[in-house]
């Protein structure tokens, strides 16, 4: 590939991985025909999250560095409208990932789904609080009584939920039972899916510790773009304000169906414990993060320095990796973060304190 096609205008690359906030969000290309979605009302894309970012990719300039093949899989996933399928072991930078191709594209604040073994695929859709909902409709048929026993009214607000209504001292008619939407919440897929001008970046993050079931479930979702929350399909208003991921931010669904306008950026990681279903895998491109490429950008980006000693911890972190161990960047950060401290030594006394640091997580202690 030369040059002038990774940096002209208008080629097909979209993203770099510098990770630098653009001005203007650039063009993500047309969807191919099969990826295009009709959904509606369209919405804009919530701003970012800069607090989140800067914990994620840290304070400084420095980024990921990712491989011109790396970068090349993140384009073709962005162009074709497929999920990427982020592989590599604990904190080499897979979920960091996500924020930067949010930054760079400018789409927002990242949705986060972070994956366990009990998750199912209604998590990350939406939730239902029916205890909350059946609580406030015993609240409101109270209210009710109470009013018309103080008018001299029925004394069962259930049967004759308007009695005493013309001569209450506060209209009655006017406190309408509690409704399905007030109860309903959208996850981050479900908030994904929604049908905004731009797309939103979901990070799904550590699929291959859910049940053996999720990730055909989540096939079918991400292929249709789309999906039905029974609860208000059943519902008898047409149309309903929900809550979603986004804090505060409410919606309208009509028909208690949703479908994207444009297909999410979707970024799923795995620490390789299991394979998916060659269904699945097909339709994800798949993405190796390598060790040694990414830990010094990462650790510098959060440390914003590089301290004496930090190229032996580093190597030290890496065949500790190497060897089958099971390690989180977390704890190459805390050790560096340690020589930072005036008259901390890596070796020397201080050997056991850097044993502990850098432990096999996978033992137990």
């Amino acid at each position: 590939m030369s040059a002038q096609e990774q940096t002209e205008p208008g080629g097909w690359r979209v993203f770099h991985g510098t990770g630098s906030a653009p001005e203007t969000p650039p063009d993500l290309h047309e969807a191919p025909p099969w990826r295009r979605f009709g959904g509606g009302p369209a919405l804009p894309v919530p701003p970012a999250d800069p607090e989140t970012a800067r914990r994620r990719l840290g304070p400084g300039d420095i980024t990921l560095r990712l491989r011109d093949e790396d970068v090349d899989v993140v384009n073709a996933a962005l162009l074709l409208r497929r999920p990427l399928l982020i592989t590599g072991p604990p904190g080499v930078g897979k979920s960091t990932l996500a924020h930067l191709i949010s930054r760079e594209l400018g789409l927002g604040r990242v949705l986060e789904w972070s994956i366990v073994s009990r998750t199912a695929l209604r998590d990350g859709l939406y939730t239902s609080d029916a205890m909350g909902r059946a609580q406030a409709i015993a609240a409101w048929r109270a209210s009710l009584g109470n009013a018309a026993v103080q008018e001299g009214g029925a004394a069962d607000p259930v049967d004759t939920p308007d009695a005493g209504v013309k001569d209450a001292p506060f209209p009655i008619s006017r406190q309408q039972p509690p409704v399905m939407c007030d109860f309903i919440t959208l996850g981050p897929l479900g908030t994904a899916l929604l049908a905004h001008n731009w797309a939103r970046v979901l990070l799904v993050d550590e699929l291959d510790k859910s049940d053996i079931d999720l990730p055909n479930d989540l096939l079918h979702v991400l292929e249709n773009g789309s999906y039905e929350v029974p609860e208000l399909v059943r519902d008898a208003a047409d149309t309903a304000r929900v809550r979603t991921d986004d804090s505060g931010d409410r919606v309208e669904i009509r028909g208690g169906r949703v479908e994207c306008r444009e297909f999410p950026v979707v970024v799923i990681t795995r620490n390789g414990e299991r394979e998916f279903p060659a269904a699945f895998r097909r339709r994800c491109l798949p993405l190796e993060m390598r060790v040694l490429t990414q830990l010094f950008a990462l650790m510098e980006g959060h440390i914003m320095i590089r301290p004496p000693g930090t190229e032996s911890l580093v190597d030290e972190f890496v065949q500790r990796v190497q060897s089958g161990g099971t390690h989180s960047l977390d704890q190459l950060l805390n050790a560096v973060q340690m020589t930072t401290a005036g008259g901390f030594q890596a070796d020397g006394d201080a050997r056991t304190l850097v044993e502990m640091l850098l432990r096999d997580l996978a033992k137990g202690r």
